[in-house]
């Protein structure tokens, strides 16, 4: 009880002022305008019924650093059914805690309702219960916009935008610190870290993507509460590390999760890859062509991704196989099989991006036939390309001769005659084909016995 009424007395205090600054247009410079017709559209109608509803989180955020927004978020004191029943084409979602997707035309806005800060309360009240690390493992009550903005992670996240009165309410000094180029916690950041290890994770991405500095508190814990990931659910520190590899600025990304000692609990195979020259090379080359990648608006696979990251590892395990004397082909699907449980030994990666990783990797020596028949048939194979793209990394990173590269890249657009010219002659000797001899009968080859 004690415990309760201290956790209840003291949360507010921890975190600071419990009133906003609101600032207006010429603080901020954000214009309705900037905001999507759809989270304009339900901002409005939420406040016509008497509800207060604000643009939230990343968007406001995105938008004082002069970037487009991906998607917007809105924040609201309305409860899940009160927002389903005010439009026609929305649906809850969630069971940790509930959600509502508004639709308007294709487009969809998620609608929040404000959730409660962090008071210590047990299990039967239905409120936040925490592991012995203090990782919270659930927390689904609603409260105040003040709570929300103080249970938020980063003060540029706890950010709030009315688009009818077009001011900014911060709760948190989230517009200085973006004005500072700054990255900070609110509240305590070991406390915030143990309550959910994530975080780090999310502060080491929003760095890497929006050009940020970690302030020194914020990053003072990290490495000593590195180890805590190794308590987050699979599935979440999966969708983190998607989200970090996949942000456009995965190369920075991946500098700032090494530099703060994070990968060892996600990406543990990383490590020795990075320290080798080559492996460095190979996975810096394969990051910045992802960014590229996404800056452009093209797509990417995941599967490749994370097929480029855990390649080094591959390759120094196949050739250790080779130096003992194992085939070359039995000697990669050993390597193969070796990486994956090593990764999968901390963050086991979905069978479907496995499943790709394995088929990239297997075709690469294939690349290395240019005889005959066989680089047809390369060339109908179903992941020829992402084996492609993966070769012309390897030749980027001098990791295999740029002819190889240009090579295939002049095979697939020649005709059948400048293909036929291009083939190299094999020089190996044709095997002949073994046949299975036929076991003798137990029995001597007479007549059968008698049953």
């Amino acid at each position: 009880m004690i415990k309760k009424f201290l956790g209840r007395m003291f949360a507010g205090r921890l975190f600071g002022p419990s009133k906003p600054r609101i600032l207006p247009f010429s603080a901020h410079g954000i214009s309705r305008e900037s905001i999507s017709s759809c989270a304009l559209r339900t901002t409005q109608s939420l406040q016509r019924r008497g509800f207060a509803a604000f643009v939230v989180g990343g968007a406001v955020r995105d938008l004082i650093l002069g970037r487009k927004p991906k998607d917007f978020d809105i924040a609201t004191d309305a409860k899940p059914e009160e927002v389903r029943e005010l439009f026609r084409r929305s649906r809850v979602i969630g069971r940790r805690f509930r959600l509502v997707h508004v639709l308007c035309g294709p487009e969809m806005v998620e609608v929040s309702t404000f959730r409660g800060a962090s008071a210590a309360e047990d299990e039967d009240s239905g409120g936040r219960v925490a592991d012995e690390h203090g990782r919270i493992l659930r927390d689904n009550v609603f409260g105040s916009q003040e709570q929300d903005a103080t249970r938020r992670d980063l003060t540029v996240n706890a950010l709030f935008y009315d688009p009818t009165t077009q001011e900014v309410w911060d709760y948190h000094g989230g517009v200085a610190d973006l004005k500072k180029r700054r990255l900070r916690l609110i509240g305590d950041p070991e406390v915030r870290y143990r309550e959910d290890p994530i975080r780090m994770l999310r502060a080491v991405r929003f760095a890497a993507g929006r050009g940020l500095e970690i302030d020194a508190a914020t990053r003072r814990p990290i490495r000593r509460l590195a180890g805590l990931l190794a308590h987050v659910p699979p599935s979440r520190l999966l969708d983190e590390i998607m989200k970090l590899l996949l942000c456009g600025h995965s190369a920075a990304a991946v500098t700032h999760l090494r530099k703060e000692g994070l990968h060892h609990g996600v990406l543990p195979l990383l490590d020795a890859a990075m320290g080798r020259a080559a492996g460095e090379r190979f996975v810096m080359a394969a990051l910045k062509s992802t960014d590229e990648r996404i800056s452009a608006g093209k797509t990417v696979s995941p599967g490749f991704v994370f097929a480029a990251l855990l390649w080094p590892e591959v390759q120094a395990e196949w050739k250790v196989l080779e130096e003992k004397g194992m085939p070359e082909i039995p000697a990669l699907y050993q390597a193969m099989d070796h990486v994956m449980k090593a990764q999968a030994a901390i963050l086991a990666i979905p069978h479907r991006y496995g499943a790709d990783m394995r088929e990239i990797w297997a075709l690469q020596p294939r690349f290395l036939q240019r005889a005959g028949k066989r680089p047809y048939r390369l060339l109908e194979h179903p992941r020829f390309r992402a084996g492609y793209d993966f070769v012309l990394l390897r030749a980027t990173s001098s990791e295999v001769d740029p002819s190889l590269g240009e090579w295939w890249g002049r095979f697939q657009r020649a005709g059948e005659a400048e293909r036929t010219q291009m083939l190299v002659a094999d020089g190996a000797p044709r095997g002949r084909r073994r046949r299975r001899r036929r076991k003798p009968h137990a029995h001597g080859g007479g007549e059968a016995p008698a049953a």
